[in-house]
Order: structure tokens, then sequence, then C-alpha cells
């Protein structure tokens, strides 16, 4: 269990896929993280792969959604890529950044990571806003990089943060 400012984190169960999947299921998520026509079997998926860890996202006693990591673990490229949803609900209150911070500290100190890569959708403003406010810098335009559910290809942003500038 992992402790932020406001949120915890925990390792995802199988108890929490439908909290997950119906999270997953509203516009303002689904248009950045789709999952196909069945969304519980998307998050079952998630929890399956083992080359990544999912954490659920529980504020004030309930899930709010979930964060993954996965490790690239090539010596000479080693780093860890964080992604992480919240319900809408719970928007505009901190919480994506926290959970990032909390999840991102503990890669530090547990794993000895020293950088971190995310990709939001270069569209996604809010998201690069809340990784800018934990600390992370654009890299670049990864163009065409993700095909969107209307089945064109969509730009994402790279961003990543190096341990020594993770605020506390």
């Amino acid at each position: 269990m992992l402790r932020g400012r406001a949120v915890t984190l925990r390792p995802a169960t199988a108890k929490d896929v439908p909290a997950l999947a119906e999270i997953r299921a509203d516009p303002q998520v689904r248009r950045w993280w789709r999952g196909g026509d069945d969304l519980v079997a998307a998050v079952e998926a998630d929890l399956a792969d083992d080359d990544t860890t999912v954490y659920v996202v529980e504020h004030d006693g309930r899930v709010v959604g979930a964060i993954q990591w996965y490790a690239e673990d090539d010596p000479d490229y080693r780093h860890a890529s964080l992604d992480v949803f919240l319900d809408p609900a719970v928007h505009g209150r901190g919480l994506g950044g926290d959970a990032v911070r909390t999840l991102a500290r503990h890669l530090v100190d547990a794993h000895g990571h020293h950088r971190f890569t995310i990709d939001p959708a270069a569209a996604n403003t809010a998201a690069i806003r809340a990784y800018a406010k934990v600390g992370f810098r654009p890299v670049g335009i990864l163009r065409r990089y993700e095909r969107g559910e209307d089945g064109r290809w969509h730009d994402g942003l790279l961003m990543d943060l190096l341990a020594d500038d993770l605020p506390d």
C-alpha cells in the first residue's frame, strides 16, 4: 500500500475489475483509454499482463481510478513508464498528480529508477498540465502514435521526469 497526500495506491485485484471497467466506460475516460466493446475483459487483460503492475487509486475510501507502470530493464536504457486514469467526478482535484508523484517516489525508493516517461495524447491538455505539475517535461511529439476509435492515427506527447526533479 502506497500513501500519497490525498490518495492511496494498492495493488489491483479481480475484485476491482467492475469498478475500473465502469470508470473506463465513462466517455471522458474512454476517449483516452479505449478497450473495445468489453471493458471488463480489457481491465482483466491489464491485470493479467506480467510486464505491467497495476494499482488502484483510492480517495476517501473509494476506487477512483488506476495507475500502472512497466519497466524497461535493459541496463543501458532503464526507466519506468507510467499511465493513469481517474473517474471524471474527481478530475481537477490534484489526485492524478498525487498518484503519479506517489508511484514515482516508490519506484525511486524501492526499485532504484532514475527516469520516468509518460505519453498522453497530444490533445489531452488536462493530463499534460497535470503531469507538468509533477515535473514531467515535454520531450517531443510522437506523430501518428496511436490509432483512435475513429480509425485515424493521433499524435502523442512523450514526456519525461528525472528522479532528481521529482517534488516531495
